[in-house]
Parts: C-alpha cells; structure tokens; sequence
C-alpha cells in the first residue's frame, strides 16, 4: 500500500505551489519587487521539494507568507488556519492517492463511502435522536471518512460495523 502520510505531505507543499502559482501569474498591479521576490522563493521551494528536501521547502513556503504580509500585498494568499490547511491538503492527497490504485480498489473505497453517506443520512432523518448518540454517529463517521482519506478500507470497514451495530439498536435500516 502506498504511503498515505507521504502522500500528505506532498500534498501540503503541492496545495501552497498552485496557490502561490495562481496569485503571482495574475496582475495585480502589487508592488513588482515583493512580487519578484515572491517568485523566487516559490521557485526555490519548487527546487528544494523536487530534489526530496521536504523541510527546507516548507519553509520557503512559511517565507513567502511573511514576506507577503511584511510586504503588504492585499491580493496575496493568506496562511490558511490550521484544520483549513489540513482540509485542502487531505483533498489534494486523495486526488493522488487514487491515481496509484487500481481501479478495483478505488470502486472498493467508493463504495464504502457511498454506504458510509447513505447510513449517515439515514440517521440524520431520525427525529428523536439525543445529542449523546448524534455525537457518536458523527464520531463514528469522521474516523471511517479519515481512513478512507488514508485509503485504508479495512479500518473503514471497522468503523462500518460500529455504525450498522448502532443502527440494529436504533431500529435503522442500514
């Protein structure tokens, strides 16, 4: 099984690169040296990730938003809050973690997740359902959605079977 946390992690720099591509290929009429210098970070960052130094490169990513916000340039990407951060670089990650599986595998954790939303929903439709069991459900369905972000259909398929035991209880057709 590919490295999913790698794949994370590639994806975070990957997400910063499109972002700070996109901003410093439109015209914004900002002031042309910080945008410059902006430039040249990126394409140091661009440097350092592809010869696998991963650490320096996150860096000059760390860099180029200072130097944005020292700068005062008002059209340039904000650092993004942490679980935003952690949001987009799981969206990322899934887009290439795909593109390592076969296709039977990737219809295996599509599946799990289609069961995964329709037993979710299900629940959500039930009208007297306390807060103490909706927390559950919720808690139940965000481990299995991280381990289909980690492609990891064995721990999902776990957290499937915890939701079906608590939907037997509650009476609702998985």
């Amino acid at each position: 099984m590919p490295d999913a946390y790698g794949f994370l992690l590639d994806a975070e720099l990957s997400k910063a690169f499109d972002v700070w591509s996109g901003y410093l290929n439109s015209r914004t009429g900002e002031d042309t040296g910080a945008r410059a210098r902006l430039r040249d970070l990126l394409e140091a960052a661009r440097t350092a990730a592809a010869d696998d130094e991963l650490a320096p490169a996150r860096a000059l990513v760390a860099e180029m938003y200072d130097e944005a916000e020292a700068a005062g340039l008002p059209w340039a990407p904000a650092r993004p809050a942490p679980e935003e951060a952690d949001r987009e670089a799981r969206d990322y990650a899934k887009d290439e973690l795909r593109k390592v599986f076969t296709v039977r595998r990737r219809e295996e954790l599509d599946s799990i997740g289609i069961y995964l939303s329709v037993t979710r929903r299900r629940f959500r439709a039930l009208p007297d359902l306390d807060a103490a069991t909706r927390r559950d459900i919720d808690y139940i369905c965000a481990r299995a959605g991280m381990a289909l972000d980690l492609a990891h259909a064995t721990a999902a398929r776990r957290e499937l079977e915890r939701l079906e035991a608590l939907a037997r209880r509650l009476g609702v057709k998985p």
